[in-house]
């Protein structure tokens, strides 16, 4: 008989009294439908539940049994190509079971238990193994090779090995005897609880970027791989359409995206499009290296506090295998507010604007989680983060936005004017920063020459200037700024429309290499270079932009296309002849 009962019902809060069978963070069947659910507090009288599914029909007296485990997920083949809800659900699975919405207490294994894997075995009997050690592998998907490591905290001797073939994955395919004498099989999955990161051997520096083809975040706010970013927008500034650009052409090897309290059409947009993506590096569904986390507006809050979790263990879990991650939340602040409505139904102590005072110590413990590493299979794996922010009216002073900023060290500021006058990436370049050159310019530098920092720093210098030079045509118009500083602003147009505006639907102008995107910056500084030769001989600035080829400049990033960049010659020569003829 279960005398541990439900007492009290508070939305996804449930209350157990006068027990001391749960542990705190233990994960807890609650009701006859066994909704999962997970300790948060515990008094002398009462235990504190937040519930990850509709509480509705729920009643006191109603049972509730612990696990003996803290919250976590099936680490295994099968992710990949795979949509969970916030709990490592799939939700493929469970509309086979219950249609078209989830059914509670739906209890569908997060993986598939009768597929069957070819599984090739690396290790023989009388191996020593270390924790994170690599055992077998086998193709999870044609692109992603999936590596089955011991836990972390095991080590020992392996005893038995079965041959290479194909097994489900809770085979047995080895067993190893611990330092104790103690015997453990090895399956080809293993669990994780959500709330603690995976281990390390080392953490290196952020050194290597994380390109994605978008000019003004590869050239004027770089990321690292195992880097932080925050894209803070209001409504319709292009927030999720910026995460997609990312998730489709960041060099990362797999993509985690986690819609956390995202409206459901903007999820089944997500799903329809990277379905039909081709990945450009492999020529083979995008889906080939993706998981998606869809936990929309409409399901139950508390499972979207876990959504941010689960992605990160995820993410961490083939960090560990030796790849290079990147995991897009959108967005925090949907979790945020999770946090804000459970923590106001157990009653603590709100903070500013009715957050809970552990916000900041929240956030900073999801952002830590990222970083390139040494990992114990013995290669080298990152989980770059990339989180969008939705402040509400835009207002980048709210708690959630202020206090990302001091956990993420890029921030791509998106800004409602630029996104309604259509210029997208809507990434305002002045509001924006990014603390990775000092990292990174080295790889730039070597990769790309020394031409390529000083480009963007001349480049930035220009659009400073020229947002300084604004101020004062708001103030008394254009008419009166000497010729120099008028060139500054034209120049300063083909910056804002040629290289920092680009089209995600077309096909030579969604993805730009970084080769090309060095070329754009060498011509419109070489013409801006020869135009001031030009205005300096007191020549009209509009005999200049007579010639066109500010507005050319401005067209460029069409019409020449990726795999032909020795036509940026011809533009140069052209700049050379007709600004030559001027000065004759």
């Amino acid at each position: 008989m279960n005398n541990n009962v439900i007492y009290g019902i508070n939305g996804p809060v449930v209350t157990v009294k006068d027990t001391d069978s749960f542990e705190m963070m233990e994960m807890v069947h609650v009701g006859e439908q066994n909704l999962v659910g997970e300790v948060i507090g515990i008094t002398d009288r009462l235990t504190t539940i937040q519930v990850y599914e509709e509480t509705t029909g729920l009643k006191p007296g109603d049972p509730v049994t612990g696990t003996g485990a803290p919250m976590n997920v099936l680490l295994g083949p099968g992710i990949i190509d795979n949509i969970f809800d916030g709990i490592e659900r799939p939700l493929k699975a469970i509309e086979e079971q219950s249609g078209a919405f989830i059914s509670r207490g739906a209890s569908v294994s997060s993986l598939d238990t009768e597929r069957y894997w070819a599984v090739t075995m690396k290790v023989a009997v009388g191996d020593r193994l270390e924790g994170g050690q690599i055992y077998a592998t086998l193709p999870e998907t044609p692109i992603i090779e999936h590596r089955l490591m011991l836990h972390p905290d095991l080590s020992g001797v392996v005893r038995e090995v079965k041959p290479d073939g194909e097994y489900k994955i809770f085979d047995t395919i080895a067993v190893i005897e611990d330092d104790f004498g103690e015997r453990h099989e090895l399956q080809l999955c293993q669990q994780w609880p959500i709330r603690t990161a995976r281990p390390v051997k080392q953490r290196l520096t952020p050194s290597i970027p994380l390109i994605t083809g978008q000019r003004v975040m590869d050239t004027f706010f770089p990321i690292a791989k195992g880097g932080t970013a925050a894209i803070p927008g209001g409504f319709g500034t292009g927030k999720t359409m910026n995460q997609h650009q990312l998730a489709k052409w960041c060099d990362a090897d797999i993509i985690i995206y986690v819609g956390c309290g995202e409206r459901g059409n903007e999820m089944s947009q997500v799903l329809d499009e990277f379905s039909e993506l081709i990945d450009p590096k492999s020529n083979r569904p995008m889906t080939d290296r993706t998981v998606l986390i869809a936990n929309t507006s409409n399901m139950p809050v508390a499972a979207r506090e876990a959504s941010i979790y689960t992605g990160i263990t995820l993410a961490e879990y083939y960090r560990d295998m030796g790849y290079h991650v990147a995991m897009m939340a959108d967005s925090t602040s949907r979790w945020a507010e999770a946090l804000r409505e459970i923590s106001g139904r157990l009653e603590e102590m709100p903070a500013e604007e009715g957050f809970p005072a552990y916000l900041p110590s929240r956030l900073a413990e999801f952002y830590e989680r990222g970083g390139r590493a040494e990992v114990l299979s013995g290669g080298e794996g990152s989980v770059s983060l990339i989180g969008a922010v939705s402040p509400q009216g835009s207002d980048f002073s709210e708690p959630v936005t202020q206090n990302t900023k001091r956990f993420t060290r890029v921030f791509w500021a998106l800004d409602k004017s630029l996104a309604y006058a259509r210029h997208y990436p809507a990434i305002n370049w002045i509001n924006s920063y990014s603390e990775y050159f000092n990292d990174l310019d080295p790889w730039f530098k070597k990769n790309l020459g020394e031409e390529f920092v000083e480009y963007r720093n001349r480049t930035s210098a220009l659009l400073q200037e020229e947002n300084s030079l604004m101020e004062i045509v708001k103030l008394i118009g254009s008419d009166v700024l000497p010729d120099n500083q008028k060139l500054v602003i034209e120049t300063a147009r083909v910056i804002r429309v040629g290289l920092l505006q680009q089209n995600a639907f077309h096909a030579e102008d969604t993805y730009v290499p970084l080769e090309k995107q060095k070329l754009m910056m060498k011509v419109i500084l070489h013409l801006h270079a020869k135009a001031k030769e030009v205005v300096a001989r007191e020549i009209p600035i509009s005999k200049v932009i007579e010639l066109g080829l500010f507005d050319k400049l401005t067209k460029m990033k069409y019409d020449i296309p990726n795999n032909r960049l020795d036509m940026f010659d011809d533009y140069l020569a052209e700049i050379d002849e007709k600004l030559g003829a001027l000065l004759q």
